[in-house]
């Protein structure tokens, strides 16, 4: 009885400390789609497919996770719901975004550092890497999913955290390629909108998604999944986010220099010259 009066924050739910042959099966769904993927890039000689398929990863997770739970509750609604959502966006946008024949020029640096045998090794480089990553990164969703016990203020506000950032990223991504459809914007910098009070908005919104999605797991008892926020907050400063972005940026576009002493990169937050005007 004493287990059962426990916090949600400090007790650990059964099947979340025996089901992790359901988290196993999670990373079967997701490495059995990123081959698909591969073979696909072997027929186009292109791997830029992956970053489609990224929101795919974790949404097929979830239902994976869902598929193998042994219960089924209105927290498992929420994160479908949401994932759902988050999943269908984000992969519909990338696609269309990406839609052509040649390939994105991270990746075809990383195919010519990796010479003629790209095709063979992309597989671990490319596609199993971000398989794994996703696996890890979707451990918010395991922790959540299968738990029946009623919702509680974390997953009231994980939810709105997620909606903020999902709508967030999308108001960005539509400011970003509204910008970039313009002609006489080319190799110009956008400051505008969102991207007024910060560098990377978009990346910025989903980091909220995933640090939302980690609250929902903490309501249902899953403290432990805090590997999932934390590693995607390091993807998206460090690794493939505002780090891999910058990287060159400032020489193919010199006005980024000044945008980069005015703006933030990440929180959003006044740039130095509305700060000024307060004053």
């Amino acid at each position: 009885m004493a287990l059962n009066k426990a916090p949600a924050l400090i007790r650990l739910k059964p099947q979340t400390l025996i089901n992790w042959h359901v988290y196993s099966a999670g990373l079967l769904s997701i490495g059995l789609f990123a081959l698909t993927g591969w073979l696909l890039s072997l027929f186009r000689n292109n791997v830029t497919h992956v970053d489609s398929m990224w929101s795919f990863f974790l949404g097929m997770s979830a239902y994976t996770y869902t598929l193998f739970s042994y219960e089924f509750g209105p927290r498992t609604l929420l994160v479908l719901a949401l994932v759902t959502i988050w999943a269908i966006r984000l992969g519909v946008y990338l696609t269309w975004r990406n839609w052509n024949p040649h390939e994105d020029h991270r990746y075809a640096a990383i195919r010519q550092n990796n010479g003629p045998y790209f095709w063979f090794t992309s597989i671990y480089i490319v596609f199993g890497l971000q398989a794994v990553l996703a696996w890890i990164i979707s451990m918010s969703l395991f922790g959540a999913i299968g738990s029946i016990s009623a919702l509680n203020s974390f997953d009231i506000g994980g939810a709105l955290i997620v909606i903020v950032g999902i709508s967030w990223e999308s108001i960005a991504d539509w400011q970003l390629s509204s910008f970039k459809a313009k002609l006489n914007n080319k190799d110009q910098v956008l400051n505008s909108g969102l991207w007024c009070y910060c560098r990377h908005p978009n990346y910025f919104g989903e980091c909220c998604v995933w640090w939302g999605f980690y609250l929902i797991s903490v309501g249902a008892g899953a403290w432990w999944t805090i590997a999932s926020p934390l590693l995607m907050t390091l993807l998206l400063l460090k690794v493939s986010g505002v780090a891999l972005l910058e990287k060159d940026i400032a020489e193919r576009r010199p006005a980024y220099l000044q945008y980069i002493k005015n703006t933030n990169a990440f929180l959003p937050g006044l740039t130095k010259k509305k700060i000024n005007k307060l004053h």
